[in-house]
């Protein structure tokens, strides 16, 4: 299966960039894409890195007019399309979702993301209610998508647990990067572990992993930090963890990628790590951190 990743910087006229995700799509589509994975939150700047509540005008409902646009594109090119989306669920309850759309327009499915960061510049927790889906597969005329979103991408429980539910692939609609004050040998180690822990995902479980991120420099409004400079790096794992594809760190790019979805199979026959799962040793799991004194 083609595979399209599509990595952009975002401006603060969300017309413009729906604009240039279109085009994206579009090339995606001429390059014989079938799945194209957009970074998250595409439709504007990063609005988290304050606390604002004339940001929640940002939200819409699903579905909604985000959906519609890109539901016309999934049509129109015969895609599937992964979205991320400022979801307004009701007054006063907002979330982080993605949003699949199906080749024909309609809604495949929806994941809302489960962990929400509460750090300096990313103040998620002020937005977001956590997910209530759990961590399940959306089915798709091109397999069953384990989406999540950004934070999602740190844990490797919900990466088992998609894993566990059937997904073909592990998908990740990300915005993260440095705070500009970095230096640059902890810029590397940030976005070295951020590769890293998700190529051990598609190692733990068998699956390829795509990983979406945006790029460009993003001014901090409130002023108290010198903003975010988002480290692009969207790249594909095959399911050993093998790099197949990384686009760049600082320029828009879509990534067109062959992805091999019966490897899988044969992978978790070399590394039968399924298997072995000793699943009768794992309720500790459920805590929240382990009093060893009381074993």
């Amino acid at each position: 299966m083609k595979v399209a990743l599509v990595q952009q910087a975002c401006t603060p006229d969300a017309a413009d960039n729906r604009t240039r995700l279109a085009s994206a799509i579009a090339d995606a589509a001429a390059c014989g894409a079938q799945l194209v994975v957009l970074q998250e939150l595409h439709n504007t700047p990063y609005f988290c890195q304050v606390e604002s509540v004339d940001s929640f005008d940002l939200a819409e409902p699903i579905p909604g007019p985000s959906t519609e646009f890109f539901g016309a594109l999934a049509r129109e090119h015969d895609v599937v399309i992964v979205t991320s989306l400022f979801e307004r669920r009701a007054s006063g309850l907002y979330h982080n979702t993605a949003v699949v759309m199906e080749r024909d327009g309609s809604i495949a499915g929806i994941h809302r993301k489960m962990h929400i960061p509460d750090d300096p510049a990313y103040y998620e927790k002020f937005y977001f209610t956590p997910g209530d889906l759990g961590f399940r597969p959306i089915k798709t005329s091109v397999g069953n998508l384990g989406v999540q979103v950004c934070w999602d991408q740190w844990y490797p429980e919900g990466a088992r647990l998609m894993a566990l539910a059937g997904a073909d692939l592990l998908i990740y609609p990300t915005a993260i990067g440095y705070e500009s004050s970095d230096t640059a040998e902890e810029q590397t180690r940030q976005r070295n572990a951020w590769q890293l822990v998700q190529r051990g995902h598609a190692v733990a479980n068998g699956l390829p992993v795509i990983a979406v991120n945006r790029v460009g420099h993003e001014p901090d409004p409130s002023g108290q930090t010198q903003g975010i400079l988002f480290w692009g790096s969207s790249f594909v794992a095959g399911p050993q963890g093998e790099l197949l594809a990384e686009a760049s760190t600082t320029d828009p790019e879509v990534l067109v990628v062959d992805i091999d979805l019966q490897r899988s199979e044969q992978v978790r026959r070399w590394w039968p790590f399924l298997r072995d799962r000793r699943i009768d040793a794992y309720q500790d799991i459920l805590t929240r951190f382990r009093d060893n004194d009381n074993l």
